[in-house]
């Protein structure tokens, strides 16, 4: 059996791979176009999500099964994919932990002013007049309860927070007091202190909130987006903060990445960026690694007790 990797895992990943799987070819590159000679005989692609055509799915005539080393899917050409039957998998989970609690963390930060704290120390400046207040009891609403959205809600439940959260169905979830769908939770946004955005990106989620929304959100609210960058339009989140119509917002994700230098979210009073950093940690591809490996001997066995498959119909 032959694996392509289209990225360069570190030299102890790596070796781990080939001893596990002595009987696996396994071809690592650090790019797509590099491996593109290998393709057509190929069983198994291994990719970040990002740099797969629909040119390389029909030229991997060999192909079965694409394992994507993310959870975002968006970029994935799932039309040719369809069409030769192939089984992908992604590694959906891995980012609970991180990003739940980097939005715990930026949800501590604005309840307790730190960046106000931080550019008084720069100063030299000792103010105990700033705003600050608590999570104790504040509302908190959760558009996306999968994994992550479920890991934020556990850990809000810790400083005993309000959590509502948003998911296809309505159906409750554990570690959230009410759920609503897409359709359902406008009627929320007037009663959140925080408004914490994990959506993927789909059809049914791009520039799902307009100034509408943020207009019946109140003017203390915080919202945070570490989902997908196109879930509201840019123009639309400098309207909200030109006219203070919530707080804050916490933007960590963008439609197009890196942010430019001269973008006007840098500057804009009200805004924090971050550089699509929420799910980064050192423990991301050991956790990526394990769900591929665990399903690479799912594969070898011919067995289809898989982990994390996608519906290719529905992108996710």
């Amino acid at each position: 059996m032959k694996i392509i990797f289209t990225f360069q895992p570190k030299e102890e990943f790596v070796s781990d791979l080939t001893n596990s799987f002595p009987g696996v070819e396994f071809l690592f590159y650090k790019k797509i176009n590099q491996a593109e000679s290998e393709l057509p005989d190929a069983e198994v692609i291994v990719t970040m999500g990002e740099d797969l055509t629909s040119d390389h799915i029909e030229r991997s005539k060999k192909c079965k099964w694409i394992m994507v080393t993310s959870a975002g899917l968006e970029k994935m050409p799932f039309e040719a994919i369809k069409r030769r039957g192939i089984l992908v998998t992604n590694a959906r989970g891995i980012h609970k932990i991180p990003m739940a609690e980097f939005t715990i963390g930026l949800m501590l930060q604005h309840a307790k002013q730190l960046q106000s704290v931080w550019e008084q120390e720069k100063d030299a400046v000792w103010s105990r007049r700033l705003p600050t207040t608590e999570l104790h009891e504040a509302s908190l609403l959760i558009l996306g309860a999968g994994a992550i959205g479920g890991e934020i809600a556990r850990l809000a439940n810790a400083f005993q927070m309000n959590v509502s959260g948003v998911n296809s169905t309505g159906s409750p979830g554990e570690n959230f007091d009410s759920m609503f769908t897409l359709e359902t939770f406008r009627g929320q946004l007037p009663k959140a202190d925080y408004i914490v955005s994990v959506l993927p990106s789909t059809s049914q989620t791009k520039g799902i909130l307009d100034i509408d929304h943020f207009e019946q959100m109140k003017d203390s609210a915080v919202f945070i987006n570490i989902g997908r960058g196109d879930l509201v339009e840019e123009s639309v989140l400098l309207e909200v903060m030109e006219k203070k119509l919530i707080q804050h917002m916490y933007l960590d994700v963008f439609d197009q990445e890196p942010l430019a230098e001269h973008h006007p979210f840098w500057k804009t009073e009200g805004i924090t960026v971050t550089p699509h950093l929420s799910s980064i940690t050192k423990k991301y591809m050991p956790r990526a690694l394990e769900i591929f490996k665990k399903n690479l001997s799912t594969y070898s066995n011919k067995r289809d007790n898989f982990i994390n498959v996608i519906d290719a119909e529905r992108g996710y």
